[in-house]
């Protein structure tokens, strides 16, 4: 999809504010109301808009401690992994793997619990349960620098 200067306008305000109005987004990117959805509407069609969702604060929630969980496997086969990646989606507190290169890990998991004891009870008790697991590298967050969840979009 050819992206314009108003539809990068849109996505980037989408981005920081997924609840605003149609009339507000529309007065905000100079477009009328009527052009300004059927252009939302065409970014949503074509998959470049997957989704809207709501960020909420982890430690109001109570889950305090991230980690960062290099996971090697026994076999690099593709059922191997189909099986260790279908295991880790039941894990409400993966919030993201990533396959990955140019490490010693396979994967890498991010992952959010209540504190240690939690972590451990995770660890041990559900992702090194998981068949193929043979290594498993922890590094806690200290602090998290840069927190994004929009992305750069392309210059024209």
């Amino acid at each position: 999809m050819e992206l314009d200067r108003y539809d990068r306008m849109i996505l980037q305000v989408l981005q920081s504010d997924g609840r605003i109005s149609n009339q507000d987004l529309a007065d905000r990117i100079g477009l009328s109301a009527s052009p300004c959805l059927r252009r939302v509407r065409a970014l949503e069609d074509s998959g470049l808009i997957t989704g809207y969702r709501a960020l909420l604060d982890a430690r109001r929630l109570g889950l305090t401690l991230m980690a960062l969980i290099g996971i090697s496997m026994d076999q690099h086969t593709p059922e191997r992994f189909a099986n260790f990646e279908a295991g880790i989606a039941e894990i409400p507190e993966v919030l993201e793997c990533l396959l990955i290169t140019g490490q010693q890990s396979d994967y890498q998991l991010k992952v959010v619990v209540q504190d240690m004891d939690a972590y451990q009870e995770l660890l041990l008790s559900r992702i090194t349960r998981i068949a193929g697991v043979t290594g498993v590298h922890t590094s806690f967050v200290l602090r998290r620098v840069i927190d994004r969840t929009a992305l750069p979009l392309p210059a024209a």
